[in-house]
């Protein structure tokens, strides 16, 4: 079924699952068989997906999915974090099933050409959404530097996010400690001192996104973030997503995070 034409280029598909597998304790990745649907998507955009095991059942509701992979010659894929009936639903499906898609939407990543170092901060599962940013990146001839931060070792997944992009990793970790903000700052400072990135982006977590956000002030180093909502439509039609942002002004003004991001400038982001 398609949704729109040239004017609202988004289509609700059935689509075949290539591949479904457990990642470490409390994560799943879905790869599908959606070649042109990949192509067409963006890092940092979404799709709503019909969260329904082999037999039917699920909830009623889609939920938001944030592309982990995706691009010209590469099947579209999502990794997501176990925890509800819906991821709880989508895990169930094994290749060959059938999947229902809406997407690509959203507003995703802005990669410059000038930009030729990117620093990522990315925590749990938020590195999905940055994932394909390191590809886009690299791609462009970008030295990518990522900053990870898991509850433990066990829950990094560096792999999955590098893909073949090459980027440099800095796990930081609950367990130890080294993921307290001070000791982030610290680091980013470091990196910030020693080659200062051209531009940063984040997702996944509250007190990581207010760091940058305050450092990438200080330093005057442009940036992006990926908001996480729940959401209803996904098409901007419920205004469920709505969220408090800054526009060009300064002023505080409420925005669909389907529509007008999930991606938004750094600055213009506030906390929750």
């Amino acid at each position: 079924m398609d949704l729109g034409a040239a004017a609202f280029p988004v289509v609700e598909r059935s689509v075949t699952v290539v591949e479904s597998a457990p990642v470490g304790r409390r994560y799943h990745r879905l790869v599908l068989d959606a070649p042109d649907l990949s192509a067409r998507s963006r890092p940092g955009q979404f799709f709503h997906l019909l969260c329904r095991d082999g037999a039917g059942n699920g909830p009623y509701l889609r939920r938001p999915m944030s592309i982990w992979r995706c691009g010209e010659g590469v099947p579209l894929g999502f990794l997501f974090h176990v925890k509800g009936r819906g991821t709880a639903a989508l895990a169930t499906l094994r290749a060959g099933e059938a999947l229902s898609v809406v997407g690509p939407l959203g507003a995703g990543f802005t990669l410059r050409p000038e930009w030729r170092r990117v620093l990522i901060l990315a925590r749990g599962v938020g590195l999905a959404t940055l994932a394909p940013l390191t590809d886009a990146a690299a791609r462009m001839g970008a030295a990518v530097e990522a900053v990870l931060s898991a509850r433990d070792p066990a829950d990094l997944m560096t792999a999955e996010f590098a893909g073949t992009s090459g980027a440099a990793v800095t796990p930081v970790f609950d367990a130890d400690g080294s993921s307290d903000v001070d000791r982030v700052e610290a680091l980013l400072r470091a990196r910030f001192e020693a080659a200062r990135p051209h531009a940063v982006f984040t997702c996944g977590s509250n007190r990581l996104f207010l760091l940058l956000q305050r450092l990438a002030a200080e330093y005057g180093i442009p940036g992006q973030i990926a908001l996480e909502q729940q959401m209803g439509c996904g098409l901007g039609m419920c205004f469920c997503c709505v969220r408090q942002v800054r526009d060009v002004d300064g002023k505080v003004v409420n925005l669909r995070v389907c529509t007008e991001g999930p991606v938004f400038d750094l600055q213009a982001a506030l906390g929750w």
